[in-house]
């Protein structure tokens, strides 16, 4: 494996799965992964790999994906993706300035926010408005929060 993002472990390696044309639920009612890329983690993820490049980007909390039963469709489809959790992940020091990257250099279009409601989630939020702040361009924040049984309890622009 060479020449694609980090080198090291394979699971940090950037793959683009954009176009992958086998990527398709079947019709008895399998519904297709709307994921799209490689690596997905927030300290994992470059700003400079494609798939960010001129993005609509859902910063989802890790807990979000399985308590959303319609996470792909209703949320990731169409949507480039970085995950972290606000409360576990250490060096998050790290995740504003690589938001702020992600809005200068890869120019995302728009970045949505989705968290639980679980106070400790709020962080994610708070880190995505301070690397926007420091940011030269503005876009559109959203916030989404879930309860803990899926149920979307807000949902706002809160930038």
């Amino acid at each position: 494996m060479h020449g694609h993002g980090m080198e090291g472990c394979p699971g940090s390696r950037t793959q683009d799965f954009r176009d992958n044309k086998e990527n398709k639920g079947d019709e008895s009612g399998k519904r297709a992964s709307e994921l799209k890329q490689w690596p997905i983690q927030l300290h994992l993820i470059s700003p400079m790999a494609p798939y960010y490049q001129k993005a609509d980007l859902l910063l989802s909390a890790d807990c979000v994906a399985y308590t959303a039963g319609d996470f792909h469709k209703d949320y990731l489809k169409g949507k480039s993706i970085a995950i972290a959790c606000p409360k576990l992940d250490e060096g998050q020091e790290v995740y504003a300035e690589k938001i702020q990257s992600l809005i200068d250099d890869a120019k995302i279009n728009t970045l949505t926010v989705m968290t639980m409601q679980v106070p400790c989630c709020a962080g994610l939020v708070a880190t995505a408005q301070a690397g926007a702040s420091q940011a030269k361009r503005k876009i559109p924040l959203k916030s989404i929060v879930l309860s803990l049984q899926g149920d979307v309890l807000s949902e706002e622009w809160v930038s």
